[in-house]
């Protein structure tokens, strides 16, 4: 009898060992981090929520960029910038990520390191360049593109949500504020309060996409330093 007391014992043990470590499998988490320190690591950059041909009144551009001052000149950064003539500029870097399981959902947890000049509690033409412009991030299974629609504006083929609200593939991360009351470059970090989810297709791929989504009409210049995504 006590033999048998004993293999059973045994037994439970084995067994709840085997959940314990099928409850950590399930709950692993794949981290991809880009520091732009030499280039710019797969992420793509583009515009929506503005006419077709207007790229250059809208001073569009992104690219490799060194830091400005007083920041240091000598590490990099992706800088993207645009004039928000149609008052609801959404400016996006996206990038594919691999090496995920098939058709599993993910949820994500996203850190973004990134350069503002904006002032807290400043106020500029049809809002602030600080509280009206919004950082996004997110995650989409489909390639984040802009189409263009039937009134000739580029709009984004996924659900970003609009400036202060997010979507059903974004999260608001925070705003653009640097946190000071003066109008000089400073590193701000923001992390998200909550997950979003996104399934992965066939081949374990997926992307994910950052954006500033601005009331401000006037000039945005961001330079993203570092990005940290979480797949749990």
């Amino acid at each position: 009898m006590k033999k048998n007391m004993q293999f059973m014992f045994i037994a439970l043990g084995l067994f709840a060992s085997c959940s314990d470590d099928d409850k950590d499998n399930s709950q692993e988490t794949v981290t991809f981090t880009s520091d732009f320190s030499t280039d710019l690591d797969g992420w793509e950059g583009d515009f929506a929520d503005y006419p077709a041909g207007e790229e250059d009144f809208y001073e569009l551009d992104y690219a490799l960029s060194a830091l400005p001052e007083p920041l240091n000149e000598d590490d990099n950064a992706l800088m993207q910038t645009g004039n928000n003539h149609s008052d609801d500029l959404f400016m996006f870097i996206k990038k594919k990520v691999t090496g995920l399981e098939p058709n599993k959902t993910y949820s994500l947890a996203f850190t973004v390191e990134f350069a503002t000049n904006a002032p807290e509690g400043s106020i500029g033409i049809g809002g602030s360049p600080a509280s009206s412009v919004y950082i996004k991030a997110g995650a989409s299974t489909a390639e984040p593109e802009k189409e263009l629609d039937d009134d000739n504006y580029y709009r984004m083929n996924i659900d970003k949500g609009n400036q202060a609200s997010g979507g059903a593939n974004m999260l608001v991360l925070g705003d653009f504020s640097n946190g000071t009351e003066n109008e000089i470059y400073t590193l701000v970090t923001l992390t998200s309060e909550e997950s979003i989810t996104v399934e992965t297709d066939d081949m374990g791929e997926a992307w994910i996409i950052l954006g500033t989504d601005s009331g401000f009409e006037a000039t945005t210049t961001i330079y993203y330093t570092t990005i940290k995504v979480d797949f749990k």
